[in-house]
């Protein structure tokens, strides 16, 4: 009777380690975080772009499931809902930024050419007579004098413009990609996620619960206060309303104090410039822009109301903005939000 030599690879998969074994899972466990991490990380650049565009997705989601019935299909439903976000959105946002920025300039320049704090309170409401209007001669002498500083500043404008190129790109990209594969892409995370159903569910309730409240129960009240002081600002004819108006818009985010931050100095620049009428026509105006939010804020509560107390949002707000720059202001609320369902969530795991 013949006995066959075992070849050297029939012991290979022993040398293996299991992935059953306390050892094999814990090596399975450290693989899976570091290449995780790392497609994470990958997606770090275009996380604020990603963010806001499944936020929209998600509050724009219950329209495309109408259209999606008039244009007999979802893709041609969410392409045309994404193309109608970007004409109706994007174009007046972007019209409005590239306005808001020549106004600001403008603004800076007449404060910071002010002798005191009076003289900078009231150039806010003074004419722009001051203001200086560069043409192309001038244009040309600037960059010879400051040549290399000059190429500095249009490659970081250059730059910047770029990072906002892809930006726009990425989100109405995303917009469209989380309309149409959104749902497949939820099951998947679902399904291979370390957290059971149960908690996954409660965690994309409380992500589109921060995304519904954050632009509308406090965004679109907001702007409306801002849209009701720049129609004040420009019939009182202060210049730089827009600006003024955009200012409005931050300080309504803030508890208590909100809008009177920017309508009352304003307010009392007019009275120091000598137009008394004008001074009281603007605490008028802003006593209705502060007391609209009373009415407003209820109303839009219904459709989208972030459960987080003011101060917490405050707080919430002010962190991210520090910890991570402008985006924080929406990345700080959803990170509180998210600790605080997860705390929620323990809870409930030890109670039961």
């Amino acid at each position: 009777m013949s006995t066959s030599t075992p070849s050297p690879d029939d012991g290979r998969d022993t040398d293996r380690l299991d992935s059953h074994s306390p050892v094999g899972r814990r090596v399975l466990v450290w693989t899976t975080l570091i290449l995780v991490a790392a497609a994470l990380f990958v997606f770090v650049p275009f996380w604020a772009p990603l963010l806001l565009a499944a936020w929209v997705a998600a509050i724009t989601r219950p329209l495309l499931d109408r259209l999606a019935r008039v244009f007999r299909g979802r893709r041609r439903a969410a392409g045309a809902l994404t193309a109608f976000l970007v004409v109706a959105a994007l174009v007046p946002v972007t019209a409005v930024a590239i306005a808001l920025a020549t106004e600001a300039v403008n603004l800076v320049e007449r404060v910071a050419a002010s002798e005191d704090a009076l003289a900078a309170l009231r150039s806010v409401v003074s004419g722009d007579d001051g203001a200086r209007s560069f043409d192309l001669g001038q244009l040309v002498a600037l960059v010879e004098q400051h040549g290399e500083r000059a190429w500095m500043v249009l490659k970081s404008m250059a730059g910047a413009a770029a990072s906002v190129a892809v930006g726009l790109f990425v989100f109405v990209l995303g917009v469209y990609t989380v309309l149409v594969d959104g749902p497949a892409f939820y099951a998947w995370a679902v399904d291979h996620g370390p957290l059971p159903r149960k908690h996954a569910e409660r965690l994309a309730a409380a992500f589109t619960e921060t995304g519904r409240g954050l632009f509308i129960g406090i965004g679109l009240t907001a702007l409306a206060q801002g849209i009701l002081a720049t129609i004040g600002y420009v019939v009182l004819g202060i210049p730089q309303a827009l600006v003024l108006g955009a200012l409005t818009v931050l300080a309504a985010l803030i508890p208590t104090v909100g809008t009177g931050l920017v309508w009352v100095p304003v307010a009392v620049a007019l009275a120091l410039d000598g137009r008394t009428g004008a001074a009281i026509a603007m605490g008028v105006i802003g006593l209705v822009v502060s007391t609209v939010d009373n009415f407003l804020r209820p109303a839009l509560s219904r459709y989208g109301k972030l459960k987080l107390p003011s101060f917490v949002l405050l707080l919430a707000m002010l962190g991210g903005l520090a910890a991570f720059g402008p985006w924080g202001v929406v990345l700080g609320p959803l990170v509180v939000r998210l600790a605080v369902e997860v705390l929620e969530i323990a809870r409930a795991a030890r109670a039961g």
